[in-house]
This record gives structure tokens, C-alpha cells and sequence, in this order.
């Protein structure tokens, strides 16, 4: 026993007083991966719904998108409650309406087909709140080049929030 106690002591104290400068011979510690964001790192919340990461299947004409959505949803009296695609000059190309919050999944991912784009059309990714609406973080690329945040005016496509498809109820 207690030679086993002062292993544990003897390996404790080595560990204790590694260096982090790498020695002759050594391999140096892996970079943690926080240390380097990605571009789909989730941005500083809006208070509004963030698209942070716009990923794609199909063929040209027809594509599905699997968009990844921050929100700060509290349940039904305030949640994420669409994703769309829209045109450069604002005409809705896709929907995908939200049945429920998603107050334990953040963030969270779903996908829309009905894409029907060529690969160099450059679409606008972009997520609303029941309360508050449009606002938060857009993606905007091309399937062929892909998808960055980016920023749009407050009023873009606007009429879009009562085009249907538009959610009836909450489930939860």
C-alpha cells in the first residue's frame, strides 16, 4: 500500500511540473480546439435567431439544406419558429417551419428541401423569432463557393414574414 501511494506521489509531482515548451524529441500538446474558431463558431447572441452553419446535398436545381440555428427559445411564448432561403432580391426559394421550441437543443439543426437553385445563385440563409422576428445572424453564399455570415439590411424581404408557409401552433 504504500508502495502504491508513493508512485502515485512521485507520478503527481513529474506531472505537476511539466513545461509547456516542447523538449528535444517530444511531441508538442495538441492546440485545444476552442483556441481557433471556425467560421461556423457560434457569434455573440443577437437576441434573435443565429444561422452559424448552412451545409447542402442535392444536385443543381434541386438541393436540401441542413442549417444549423442558435436561439434563445424559452418555450412557446418565444422560440425560433421558421428557416428559410431567400434570393438576393428577397424572393422566398424555401421554408421550413418549426412545430416546437428548442430550449434543450441549442443549438440546433434541421433540414429543407425545395431548393431550386443553380450552384453560382447566391442565396441568403436566415432564421426568425416568434417574438422579435428577423434580425439575427444571416449566412449568405453559393452552393458552389458556400455559406458565410454576413450582414443584410433590417428591411430585407420583409413581406416574407406573412408569406406562408407560416407555424399554427407550438407544441411545446
Amino acid at each position: 500500500m504504500i508502495l502504491i501511494a508513493g508512485i502515485v506521489v512521485v507520478a503527481l509531482t513529474a506531472c505537476s511540473g511539466a513545461s509547456s515548451t516542447p523538449v528535444a524529441g517530444t511531441i508538442p500538446p495538441t492546440p485545444d480546439l476552442f483556441d481557433h474558431p471556425t467560421q461556423t463558431s457560434a457569434p455573440a447572441s443577437s437576441g434573435l435567431a443565429d444561422v452559424i452553419d448552412v451545409s447542402f446535398t442535392g444536385n443543381s436545381g434541386d438541393y436540401s439544406l441542413s442549417v444549423t440555428v442558435a436561439s434563445p427559445d424559452i418555450g412557446c411564448e418565444s422560440y425560433a419558429d421558421w428557416l428559410e432561403a431567400v434570393s438576393k432580391d428577397g424572393e422566398l426559394l424555401t421554408r421550413r417551419v418549426l412545430l416546437h421550441s428548442h430550449v434543450e437543443e441549442q443549438p440546433f439543426t434541421r433540414s429543407v428541401g425545395g431548393l431550386h437553385v443553380q450552384p453560382n445563385d447566391t442565396v441568403i440563409i436566415r432564421a426568425h423569432m416568434s417574438v422579435g422576428g428577423y434580425g439575427g445572424t444571416v449566412m449568405r453564399g453559393t452552393v458552389s463557393d458556400g455559406f458565410t455570415a454576413a450582414e443584410v439590411p433590417p428591411d430585407f424581404a420583409s413581406d416574407l414574414e406573412t408569406q406562408v408557409a407560416l407555424p399554427t401552433d407550438c407544441a411545446f
